[in-house]
C-alpha cells in the first residue's frame, strides 16, 4: 500500500516521502498515530503543492541571505573596550557583543549563534569573523577592536 509520510518514521522514511508499506502496518500503526496518509490522487496533488511552496520559500530565504551577505561583506564593525597593559582587554568580545553592535549601529539583526567566533576576542586589533546566514551562504565581517578612552 502506498502512503505519504506526515512525519519522519524510523526505518520507513522521512516526512513527505511516498513509500510502499504493508497494508497492516499502515492501517494498524501509521494511520492511527497520524504518521501517514493514504497516497490518493488528491493527497499527492496536495503534497506537490506543499513541496512547491516550500521550494519557493527556500529560494526566497537564499536570495535574502545573499543580499545580506553583500551588505555584510563591506561592513566594518567598530567595538571599543576597556584595556589594560599591552593592549589586553578587560574581559573579552563575544559573538553576543558583535551581534549587539550590529543591531545598535547598523540595524542588522543576526542571532549570536550564527556568528562563528571560535574563541572570544581578548586583544585590540582587526579580526575577520564569519557569519553563517544560510547553509549555503557565509559572510565575513571585519571587527575592529579599539581602546575606550
Amino acid at each position: 500500500m502506498k502512503v505519504i509520510l506526515t512525519d519522519d518514521v524510523k526505518g520507513t522514511g522521512k516526512k513527505g516521502d511516498v513509500v510502499n508499506v504493508a497494508e497492516g502496518y499502515a492501517r494498524n500503526f501509521l494511520f492511527p498515530k497520524g504518521l501517514a496518509i493514504e497516497a490518493s490522487k488528491q493527497n499527492l496533488a496536495e503534497l506537490d503543492r506543499q513541496k512547491a511552496a516550500l521550494d519557493k520559500k527556500r529560494a526566497e530565504e537564499l536570495e535574502k541571505a545573499r543580499e545580506l551577505k553583500k551588505r555584510l561583506d563591506r561592513l566594518v564593525v567598530n567595538i571599543t573596550a576597556k584595556t589594560g597593559d599591552a593592549g589586553r582587554l578587560f574581559g573579552s568580545i563575544t559573538a553576543k557583543d558583535i551581534g549587539e553592535v550590529l543591531q545598535d549601529k547598523h540595524g542588522i539583526t543576526i542571532d549570536k549563534r550564527k556568528i562563528e567566533l571560535k574563541t572570544p576576542i581578548k586583544a585590540l586589533g582587526s579580526y575577520q569573523v564569519a557569519v553563517r546566514l544560510h547553509p549555503e551562504v557565509t559572510a565575513t565581517i571585519d571587527v575592529l577592536v579599539s581602546a575606550a578612552e
